[in-house]
């Protein structure tokens, strides 16, 4: 059997060939490499649970701990590039799972877990309850892009839904006021975390709704581990997201962090600095490009009003201009020899119409009965009425004789009938 070839054939026979006497004695080194081999390729990476102990945090970045349970344990180290990852602190006595690939580090002759990644216990159910929220509530239509509502250019005033407290609402506050300083700004403080944390959020996103005075509204908080950001992964908060009628930003955890809420809001933002820089547009740049517009536009002008003003230069000099003044003292002269023919006219047809209606007049005057009177003749009324003849009169009846110079009231005596 040739050296380096120990376990090139079935691992029940070889471990019989060391329990039985042979010729063939291998150094620890050799027998422990071909150990290593066997481990290493034979697990593929696996997931371990069990309790931090002995951890310990080189200066290096390296995480060195152990992982135990009630029977056994097992050596775990984590290189500083995925440690640095890592969003929760670690400590002895906390629960996790590990995932990793086994290893055998040779000069101790001991194995242990090369971690990949590493999670708080319970995130795999975690993890489960979260894509079967996220499949359902895609498959309602909460995701769909015909929902998503654009974001105002220049809200007047944008609502902030937050913890109190923490880097976030920071962060948030600081680059909305640099940004856009006449924003008005209106803070909402509420749980992010734990137990009724959802339920707080969504009534904060209900009462902005009802307030009616904010153009945008942004939910969020700092990173954390996924048991941290659960509050953005429940039900009654997205369905308070969907149902808002105003624009809402998500902005939960870390750009790797992604939650339901990101998925049903709006607009996503990776972090909460993101989603200030989102909602308002810098102030700075816009007055620098109102600026930029503002001599663009007053370069144009100039260019403008200097062409214009060489046009009218050249009418200025041109022979049709310079016979101007003539050409409107000729039409001045023809306005005078017309105005002149107009009042002549006028005087001429005023003097036909006075003539005409004083010819009328003369006509009327003569069919006056008042002028028949002056001639020596009279009108008799009685009671108002003209008396046309005899038969209209009676006995003891009461009239009025009207002259040319007066009027008589008499009585009839007596009424004599013509022939």
């Amino acid at each position: 059997m040739e050296k380096g070839s120990l376990f090139n054939e079935p691992f029940s026979f070889y471990i019989w060939n060391l329990i039985m006497p042979t010729s063939e004695i291998y150094s620890v080194s050799e027998i422990t490499r071909q150990i290593k081999i066997l481990l290493e390729e034979n697990f593929p990476p696996i997931w371990i649970e069990g309790e931090v102990s002995n951890y310990k945090a080189h200066y290096s970045g390296h995480f060195y701990f152990t992982l135990k349970d009630s029977q056994a344990q097992i050596s775990a180290v984590m290189w500083r590039s995925r440690a640095a990852q890592m969003q929760f602190e670690l400590e002895d006595g906390m629960k996790v799972q590990a995932f990793g690939n086994l290893r055998l580090y040779e000069k101790s002759g001991r194995y242990q877990i090369d971690i990949i990644r590493l999670q708080e216990a319970g995130i795999g159910k975690l993890q489960q309850d979260f894509e079967a929220l996220k499949k359902r509530l895609n498959e309602e239509g909460l995701f769909n892009a015909e929902y998503k509502k654009p974001l105002p250019a220049f809200p007047a005033s944008i609502g902030i839904i937050t913890s109190g407290t923490g880097a976030a609402i920071k962060d948030i506050l600081n680059i909305l006021k640099r940004r856009s300083p006449q924003t008005e700004l209106i803070v909402k403080p509420a749980k992010v975390q734990g137990p009724g944390a959802a339920e707080e959020v969504a009534s904060a996103i209900e009462l902005f709704n009802n307030y009616k005075k904010v153009d945008l509204v942004i939910v969020g908080r700092g990173g954390g581990s996924l048991e941290d950001l659960w509050a953005f992964n429940e039900e009654i908060l997205a369905r308070a997201i969907f149902k808002s009628k105003i624009p809402i930003i998500s902005a939960v955890g870390h750009e790797i962090d992604y939650t339901i809420t990101d998925f049903v809001a709006d607009k996503r933002a990776a972090t909460p600095s993101e989603a200030a820089e989102l909602a308002v547009p810098d102030f700075l740049e816009l007055q620098g490009q109102i600026q930029y517009f503002r001599e663009r536009i007053s370069g144009l002008l100039q260019n403008k009003l200097s062409s214009l003003k060489s046009q009218l230069d050249l009418v200025q000099n041109s022979y049709a201009f310079k016979r101007f003044s003539d050409v409107i003292s000729q039409y001045a002269l023809q306005i005078d020899d017309l105005n002149a023919k107009l009042y002549q006219s006028i005087k001429l047809k005023l003097s036909q119409k006075t003539e005409k209606l004083l010819h009328l007049e003369q006509r009327l005057d003569n069919l006056n009965p008042r002028q028949v009177l002056k001639r020596g003749y009279s009108i008799t009324y009685k009671e108002g009425l003209v008396v046309k003849k005899v038969e209209d009169l009676s006995q003891m009846d009461i009239i009025e004789t009207e002259f040319s110079n007066g009027k008589v009231n008499s009585t009839v005596n007596s009424v004599k009938k013509g022939r």
